[in-house]
């Protein structure tokens, strides 16, 4: 059976973003660049600053590394006192939400977009990840489109997260299972 290639036109194709889109874009990327990615760790309000002035949501005591990678700030929420760690890609041409005290570490990448593959053409397809409060993305994680991640949530470093996370649950693996539900000492 052969799907109709008209019923996909609704779907951004990865050419689809305007002229302005892409823009702030290679603005933004050249603004990372001059004025963030060379500052050393204890300049985060600097870099909160210049996220906000384009467009992002940063809650105050949110510490973004100089390495990080963000496709579009404008497309991002960061929470009070959360952490993105050296490194984290933020693919967000789909919101990307990180609630507040949640951690992002090193090497994770978080992606909001993906591709119909019915759609001869590959059509864009954007899905809003959502991060809970007092999550942990461990070291080079994988969240990928459409995810939402209730509040405690832990995802395993390497670890593939497709499918919702529960609150309170510790992840692992590839594809990543619930390995046991997380304990609150405090």
């Amino acid at each position: 059976m052969t799907d109709d290639p008209a019923r996909f036109r609704t779907e951004k194709s990865a050419a689809s973003y305007g002229l302005g889109n892409k823009l702030a874009r290679i603005i933004w990327v050249f603004a990372w660049t001059v004025l963030a990615r060379w500052t050393p760790p204890p300049l985060w309000a600097w870099r909160r600053s210049l996220l906000r002035l384009f467009g992002a949501q940063v809650g105050r005591g949110a510490q973004v590394h100089a390495s990080v990678r963000i496709w579009l700030p404008a497309r991002l929420a960061i929470g009070r006192n959360a952490l993105i760690g050296p490194r984290v890609t933020l693919y967000n041409q789909g919101r990307i939400s990180i609630g507040e005290r949640s951690v992002v570490s090193q090497g994770a990448h978080l992606c909001a977009s993906s591709h119909n593959v019915r759609d001869p053409g590959f059509g864009l397809v954007e899905r809003e990840i959502a991060v809970g409060s007092g999550c942990w993305i461990a070291a080079e994680a994988f969240v990928g489109p459409g995810v939402t991640m209730g509040d405690g949530a832990v995802l395993g470093a390497r670890a593939v997260l497709f499918e919702d996370a529960e609150p309170m649950t510790i992840y692992r693996g590839n594809p990543a299972t619930a390995l046991k539900e997380r304990q609150w000492r405090g």
